[in-house]
């Protein structure tokens, strides 16, 4: 359709499917055209630029799809072969912009938009020296390789999550212009977190944790549909506002201004494949700025490496937890919870090297379960466990915390006593004895421990302590069970 505006001498064409959004840009639109074209389809679109080929395409992204319409979309802009286009893309869907950038040149405005902001962006894409100017205060190609650089860096050298998100928050914020750095992160357990900040020099007050009014789970936090970080990281998109005042939150605008912002940013943190990313990289503007594609791209890379590094740290805290699961199987016995008789050795020949060294005294104490075969014939091995593990628990009970209690065997435990002399030993024997023999075991009337005790002697080997506990343990078997028995020396 064609409505006559002005006599103004230039000539306009708008694309939107949504009626009301066509008379309203009818309205704004209204003196700064001589002809405007509205229409509803980009069949209609490119019929219209053949036949009148305007002075500038305005092309309103709302309702567009980019994974549907971007080859239709991005064929009209490049039927413009370089002449004025301007893109009215919604805050929440910003790719729309660096996505049509690659088939031509082309100007952007954020929507929603009011009527007088809007008619200055047509005024600057429609005046060559206006456009000219579009440019000015971009950043550099050097300021976006530094970036780059910085970044780089950061994904190289970084110890864990937490230093790598304050690493790329300090990259961030050292890109000029920008007043504040953060980047949020998806938690395994869906919660997504402020992992880190910066703020730069110009607003060192500026704290998204303060700002959103929560530091965690703030997928649920009030202003996830306003700050462009937590909506990058909720929907997987670039999101922009140009003004602050877009996103429909007039204490957070209120907010953002009294630290000195103007723009803020949102770039989503892709996952490894179909999901929801891994959080989003928040960037706080000190002036409204059209960013070209240059920009666009370099963000969406900083991004990308930001995932690498998460996944590199998610990969390295896996590793550390599976070789801590095979440190415990391999070190603890899986019935009893107790270090296994190979750790207890490796624990033992350790004993001995500190005692020597501080000439302390170190004590072994070993006791095994009283007629245990007896057990497991009577009640079965699923008592027979039962026991172990309850025997297990209440000699664990009654020891120090620098104690360690071994499984050495079937039914055999031993008790590595750091700083205990043998007469110290002999009352903790005791003491495991008696704590034994009073428990209440379920599926068994009643157990008792036979015991034996040994000092460490002056040169005396690991093998040699053992031997001579164990056949003070064998002693206590031989005087009657349920008693201790002192080893010679």
């Amino acid at each position: 359709m064609s409505q006559q505006c002005q006599e103004h001498g230039r000539s306009g064409l708008y694309l939107s499917p949504v009626a009301q959004r066509r008379a309203d840009v009818r309205d704004a639109c209204a003196g700064l055209f001589g002809r405007l074209d509205l229409v509803d389809s980009v069949d209609a679109a490119l019929a219209g630029l053949d036949a009148a080929q305007p002075d500038l395409l305005l092309i309103d992204l709302e309702r567009y799809e980019p994974g549907i319409d971007l080859a239709a979309l991005g064929a009209l802009v490049a039927r413009r072969e370089g002449r004025p286009v301007l893109l009215l893309c919604p805050y929440a869907t910003a790719r729309w912009v660096p996505a049509l950038m690659a088939f031509g040149p082309l100007g952007y405005a954020i929507t929603p938009i009011a009527g007088d902001a809007l008619r200055a962006a047509l005024e600057q894409r429609l005046d060559p020296a206006d456009g000219a100017q579009a440019g000015a205060g971009v950043p550099a190609l050097r300021e976006l390789l530094a970036l780059r650089g910085r970044v780089l860096n950061a994904v190289r050298e970084f110890e864990d999550v937490q230093d790598l998100a304050e690493r790329l928050c300090r990259a961030l914020a050292a890109w000029p212009g920008v007043l504040h750095a953060g980047l949020f992160h998806l938690k395994p357990d869906g919660d997504l977190q402020l992992e880190a900040q910066q703020a730069g020099e110009a607003a060192p007050q500026l704290a998204l944790g303060a700002l959103l009014q929560r530091p965690d789970r703030l997928l649920q936090a009030p202003l996830r549909h306003a700050f462009p970080g937590l909506l990058a990281a909720a929907t997987g998109e670039l999101v922009v506002l140009d003004d602050i005042e877009q996103a429909g939150e007039p204490a957070l605008a209120a907010t953002l201004r009294g630290h000195g912002v103007a723009m803020a940013l949102g770039v989503a943190i892709p996952a490894d494949g179909p999901g929801v990313p891994r959080g989003a990289l928040s960037l706080l503007f000190d002036t409204s700025r059209a960013l070209p594609r240059d920009a666009f791209l370099t963000l969406l890379d900083v991004a990308h490496l930001a995932a690498l590094g998460l996944r590199m740290a998610e990969l390295g805290l896996e590793n550390e937890q599976l070789l801590a699961q095979v440190t415990t199987i391999s070190t603890i016995d899986a019935l009893t919870g107790i270090a296994n008789r190979r750790h207890g050795e490796d624990l033992l020949e350790k004993e001995i090297r500190r005692a020597r060294r501080y000439r302390v005294p170190l004590a072994l104490v070993a006791f095994d379960i009283d007629r245990f075969k007896a057990i497991n014939d009577s009640y079965g091995y699923p008592v027979g466990d039962v026991v172990l593990r309850s025997v297990a628990d209440t000699a664990r009970a009654v020891l120090r915390g620098s104690d360690m209690l071994v499984r050495s065997g079937g039914e055999e435990f031993q008790i590595i006593a750091p700083h205990t002399s043998a007469i110290d030993a002999l009352r903790m024997a005791e003491k495991v004895r008696l704590a034994i023999a009073e428990a209440e075991i379920p599926g068994v009337d009643h157990v008792t421990v036979s015991l034996g005790v040994a000092q460490l002697g002056e040169q005396e080997s690991g093998d040699s302590l053992a031997g001579r506990v164990n056949a003070a343990l064998a002693r206590a078997k031989r005087a009657g069970r349920n008693c201790v028995e002192l080893a010679m020396q």
